[in-house]
């Protein structure tokens, strides 16, 4: 889908630190594209013209569309929620027949952001993009601190209706949804499509998912062609954490789940297939081998396998793949390990380092914030130290210190963790004593 950065729409202001989010899709929109096109044409073209007329009434600045979505900011809640109400009630009183019906859903939530050259970047707008991401067609959802600062001040017939605690994909802490009803439209959704209702292990993540979003499309490109696909690279280099990432993008895509089977913690080859029956949760039969087991449990089921850490297992993990990937047709494995499994019909995926500045001399905090690396060391140093902030006067400094740790994520993180105790320049210098820091 094409991506379009915007300038702002006449007398809107663009909005800095705390931001209220509101994001929107239109559910289904592909197969209607595929199946109306020309009227389809028409419908997106009403479609923008009432949203982008409700979010210029509430002061909201639209600054990106993807396809048919868009990623709008606020200065303040109140207007990024009377938006989302107008904008439900304005598409509900359309005619969308001519493509079997048109709906959007909606996401809004708080937080702080990083405002750069028209678009924003954060862990808050991550937040909302998987908050809308988990709705259905003409709903609006909220996330629990948007819900505390819009409760007292509510669109007319408007009530809000608590939906508990739901994992979202990007595998971090719960998040509390609420859902924003509008009186007279439809009220009653399906369950979200949170990590909650899909069937998976995927173990919740103590940081942010930052530097890699290219190589997720690319590792999802893959794996729609590859059934066996290895991510393969040196230890700290981020093969576990995209992994994960990847399979919560696709749970929507294997109706039988996607299963985390962690082969680090495993010494004994023979454990393997043991541990992979009890990871997918399969009740092992005491007249059959395990490794058989699973291949012919597998066997009718659309699954995605994640087995991370495979090197030092690559001969017991070669045979329980290849016989998995023989008996069952729907199942498509992803592994990560330092080499190949080297086995018949394995693509091999070499994971690079993040991205780094060829030129470091003169780099402003705005251009280094757009490499993964230094996003990456911005990001969890101000997690480790609240007061951080990447400066024009430290970016290149940092820019270096990811260089020189060859912009693998581990080596980052773990410097990042000591500007707590240590200033940049200090850091940079100590870096000289590599293996005392």
């Amino acid at each position: 889908m094409a991506t379009q950065l915007n300038s702002g729409q006449p007398g809107s202001a663009r909005p800095t630190g705390t931001v209220a989010f509101l994001f929107t899709d239109i559910e289904g929109s592909t197969q209607r594209w595929e199946s109306h096109r020309e009227a389809m044409d028409d419908a997106v073209k009403r479609h923008d013209a009432l949203l982008r007329d409700a979010i210029e009434r509430r002061n909201g600045y639209v600054f990106k569309t993807v396809g048919d979505a868009f990623c709008v900011a606020f200065a303040r809640v109140s207007d990024a929620v009377a938006a989302a109400s107008e904008a439900q009630r304005a598409l509900s009183e359309q005619d969308f027949s001519s493509v079997s019906g048109l709906t959007i859903r909606i996401g809004v939530h708080v937080g702080e952001a990083a405002e750069r050259q028209g678009d924003y970047f954060g862990p808050a707008v991550n937040r909302v993009a998987r908050l809308m991401s988990v709705g259905h067609g003409g709903q609006i959802l909220l996330s629990s601190v948007t819900r505390d600062l819009a409760a007292s001040d509510l669109p007319n017939g408007a009530s809000l209706l608590d939906l508990g605690s739901h994992r979202l994909k990007d595998l971090t802490d719960p998040e509390h949804v609420w859902q924003l009803s509008i009186a007279g439209l439809p009220a009653e959704f399906p369950t979200l499509r949170s990590l909650d209702a899909r069937p998976n292990n995927l173990p919740i993540q103590r940081t942010s998912f930052v530097g890699r979003e290219h190589d997720v499309a690319d590792v999802i490109e893959l794996l729609e062609r590859h059934r066996l696909l290895t991510l393969v690279g040196s230890g700290g280099i981020g093969k576990t954490r995209l992994a994960l990432h990847v399979g919560a993008e696709l749970l929507d895509s294997y109706p039988d789940g996607v299963w985390f089977v962690d082969l680090a913690p495993i010494s004994d080859p023979e454990l393997v297939s043991s541990v992979t029956a009890r990871a997918l949760g399969m009740r092992q039969q005491q007249d059959q081998r395990v490794d058989e087991a699973i291949a012919l449990w597998l066997k009718p089921k659309k699954l995605l396998v994640i087995f991370d850490n495979c090197e030092h297992l690559l001969e017991p993990m070669a045979q329980l793949v290849t016989s998995i990937v023989t008996s069952a047709p729907q199942v498509a494995i992803l592994t990560t390990s330092r080499q190949a499994l080297d086995i018949t019909g394995e693509t091999a995926h070499r994971l690079p380092s993040l991205p780094l500045p060829a030129d470091i001399a003169g780099l402003t905090a705005d251009a280094a914030l757009r490499y993964g690396a230094i996003l990456l060391f911005a990001n969890r140093a101000a997690a480790a130290d609240t007061r951080f902030t990447l400066t024009d006067d430290t970016a290149p400094i940092v820019a270096e210190i990811c260089k020189r740790l060859d912009g693998i994520p581990l080596a980052i993180e773990l410097a990042a963790a000591r500007v707590k105790v240590l200033s940049i320049p200090n850091l940079a210098q100590r870096l000289n004593e590599r293996f005392r820091i």
